[in-house]
């Protein structure tokens, strides 16, 4: 005999792991870099465990300061005054992790990155880079201003790869 409940039950579902699968799939919004941006870099010694982790708690570290700075700003010459006038407060942050540095805000060269699917070109842009040692190790950067950093820093790279895979085994649960 024929449960037309749980046919229903199993229709919705689907049809709700299609909606939640479409939208992972094609509602994410692209970020894209607006030309007056501020951007801020940190170069890892190298490429050694220790040297990454490192970098990230550089990272981490003066994020906190700049998200706090960027805060404050309306515009892009509001944040360029408040980096600036920063400069040595953000200079003692990296002190403290007793390693050899060059810190510079002006115009740096960044590598072409991919990020969901769009190539942001290599080239010179304004930005604020740390480099850590002989800066022969892999990059990290992000945008300040406008602060995408926030943005980046809570998003998960995996976050996309779970859910698809979730949807995909429900699908694949109900449909056979």
């Amino acid at each position: 005999m024929i449960n037309l409940g749980e046919i229903m039950k199993k229709i919705i579902l689907i049809l709700f792991c299609i909606t939640i699968g479409y939208s992972l799939l094609h509602g994410e919004e692209q970020i894209l870099i607006p030309d007056d941006a501020i951007r801020f870099r940190v170069i890892a010694n190298s490429n050694t465990e220790e040297d990454q982790e490192l970098k990230m708690e550089v990272k981490r570290a003066v994020e906190k300061e700049l998200n706090r700075l960027m805060a404050l700003a309306n515009s892009k010459e509001e944040a360029k005054n408040l980096i600036q006038n920063s400069l040595p407060n953000l200079k003692t942050i990296v002190d403290n992790y007793q390693v050899d540095y060059q810190m510079n805000y002006g115009m740096n060269e960044f590598p072409e990155k991919e990020y969901k699917g769009i190539t942001y070109d290599a080239g010179k842009y304004e930005s604020l880079v740390i480099t850590l040692g002989t800066g022969l190790g892999e990059n990290w950067w992000c945008v300040m201003f406008p602060p995408l950093c926030l943005l980046e820093a809570e998003e998960s790279e995996l976050d996309n790869v779970e859910y698809q895979f979730f949807v995909k085994n429900v699908l694949e649960k109900y449909l056979s």
